[in-house]
């Protein structure tokens, strides 16, 4: 009986591919409390894994009142970012376009991207937003890091004249 074993251990060696060999474990003694073991080895590849998750995705800020155009500006609370990264991270903001896109009769047809300012403190630290990325946080592995931004929209009494305006902000989320 113990050659029936060896046999069987011999014929799975054999169907195992060249350069694989399986490891055929055959019991010393053939006893109801014989054991055997095999050692495996698993392998697994874990990529660079981001999520970036906005709180809007379609954020409509409040008309500029009076005041707002005798300041020069209107602030208004912006998205937060939330994100998980099991790596190093990078989160960019740039306006997809040069200028705003404007609807509406005497609409500002070039009202510049510029006029649109985002923070990451409120009340102060605004930059105007670009078609270029601009670094707004970096961090390492999180599983949830929010980011939250504040804008500013800058008003001229002669230049922005009544419609509807609109700019897609865009996010990048990238690692080193």
């Amino acid at each position: 009986m113990k050659h029936t074993i060896v046999a069987a251990g011999i014929v799975l060696a054999l169907g195992v591919p060249a350069g694989a060999r399986a490891q055929v474990c055959v019991p010393a003694a053939l006893l109801p409390a014989g054991s055997c073991s095999v050692s495996t080895s698993t392998s697994i590849t874990i990529p660079k894994v981001l999520q970036l998750t906005m709180s809007t995705i379609a954020q409509t800020l409040a008309a500029p009142a009076e005041a707002d155009f005798d300041a020069g500006v209107k602030s208004a609370t912006g998205p937060i970012a939330t994100v998980q990264a099991n790596a190093a991270w990078n989160l960019q903001i740039n306006a997809a376009a040069a200028t705003w896109t404007a609807v509406g009769a005497g609409a500002r047809a070039n009202k510049p991207s510029t006029d649109l300012q985002w923070s990451k403190v409120s009340g102060s630290g605004y930059v105007g937003l670009t078609t270029t990325a601009a670094a707004v946080s970096n961090g390492t592995a999180t599983a949830a890091a929010n980011v939250s931004l504040f804008y500013r929209v800058i008003y001229g009494w002669t230049v922005d004249t009544p419609g509807t305006y609109s700019l897609v902000v865009v996010f990048t989320l990238t690692t080193p």
